[in-house]
């Protein structure tokens, strides 16, 4: 009894040193942002004449009152809130600090360019390419691989797109990048590179791009290059519109189209619309998310997007969204008469997409990014179900 009775006593002192810490002033209704980590990680290197119960005791903190078991463990909590906040704070700055492998390995001048096509954020190649491959994997003989040389192609001309896209991106929106935390530092924005260098490297993108083109069959070259129109709308309809992730779904997933005219030499509507469509709910559903990031800074500066029209109703569509694009992968993958493992990957296709709209933190910009990076996912386990349901 004697032991707890001490313990007890000790954990008192403990509470009151962490008050004292907090509101050094003595006043309780605002607290000190400094907090002492001492008071957390050696509590009990505090000593205190409560040990003492003569009268004429002294009292170390004379702020102390009849409620104060109360204003204690509300004071406790503070610091412990006040040392995760200023934990986490400093983890992201350390995370925003870390350099890329652009930043690693490719010489200076170099660098700037690199940035403006996001060869350092590989996710945009991913979620571009991911429909060209459904497409070419879809358009494959039963019991046959896709054409390797094809989709090698289609990687590298995704490549080449996406950073085309960013960069006609970056050279349109250069004005309100720079009012905009995650977009201020972007090499355009940040005076880094000139409008002109900018176009230069545009015009160095098109050319490689125009050389992968140059190779596919000449429907396939006619619709690819009818893309560039909306390659180079998009970035204008946040200033328009509130859906430029509608925009977006129509631009990056062009390549549904292209990939199955490259190997059939034309489109089979009953089989790539409902894929091209499906693509389109899949951006719907992803570049949402990715623009909640962004919500105060948009309505800052005055653009608009889905994020900002849904609202606090962001889960209700994304879910319909999310709905829409898995019928109609389904119902593409009754029309191109494919096996069974197909529908197994889309089961699970359909529980990743459910995950992410399900536990996504629209109010937390790290978690926001971390559901829309996970989209890579999505779109293996849709080429791995066409993958194995063609072969089997």
């Amino acid at each position: 009894m004697a032991m707890c009775r001490r313990l007890s006593r000790t954990c008192h002192v403990f509470r009151r040193h962490s008050i004292a810490a907090l509101y050094p002033s003595g006043d309780l209704t605002n607290p000190s942002p400094t907090v002492l980590y001492s008071l957390l990680i050696k509590p009990f290197q505090f000593s205190s004449d409560d040990d003492d119960h003569t009268p004429n005791s002294k009292k170390s903190f004379t702020f102390y009152s009849p409620h104060s078991s109360r204003i204690e463990l509300s004071g406790f909590r503070q610091v412990l809130h006040f040392s995760t906040l200023a934990n986490s704070e400093e983890k992201k700055k350390n995370e925003q600090q870390k350099p890329s492998w652009v930043d690693t390995y490719l010489p200076p001048k170099i660098r700037p360019y690199a940035h403006l096509a996001r060869l350092d954020k590989p996710i945009g190649t991913w979620l571009l390419a991911w429909p060209c491959m459904w497409s070419i994997a879809l358009a494959a003989p039963p019991g046959s691989l896709p054409d390797v040389k094809m989709m090698t192609l289609f990687g590298c001309g995704a490549l080449l797109l996406r950073g085309a896209g960013c960069t006609v991106n970056d050279l349109l929106d250069r004005d309100i990048d720079t009012k905009v935390e995650r977009t201020r530092s972007r090499p355009v924005a940040s005076g880094v590179l000139t409008p002109f260098q900018g176009l230069t490297f545009l015009g160095f993108q098109l050319l490689l791009g125009l050389g992968i083109l140059l190779q596919l069959n000449n429907y396939s070259r006619i619709l690819g290059a009818s893309s560039l129109l909306l390659v180079f709308s998009y970035p204008l309809m946040k200033r328009f519109t509130f859906w430029p992730q509608a925009f977006l779904g129509l631009t990056f997933n062009w390549g549904a189209l292209l990939g199955w005219a490259a190997i059939k030499g034309s489109i089979d509507p009953s089989v790539v619309l409902p894929l091209y469509v499906s693509g389109v709910f899949w951006t719907l559903v992803y570049d949402t998310i990715y623009a909640h990031q962004d919500k105060e800074d948009d309505l800052k500066v005055g653009v608009k997007s889905t994020a900002l029209r849904f609202g606090d109703s962001t889960k209700e569509w994304i879910s319909g969204f999310g709905l829409a694009c898995i019928s109609s992968l389904a119902l593409s993958g009754v029309n191109a008469d494919i096996g069974w493992p197909y529908y197994a990957f889309l089961t699970a296709a359909s529980g990743q997409l459910a995950w992410q709209i399900w536990t996504v933190d629209l109010s937390s910009r790290a978690d926001c990014n971390r559901k829309f990076v996970s989209n890579k996912w999505f779109g293996a386990f849709i080429f791995g179900g066409i993958l194995f349901g063609r072969l089997l």
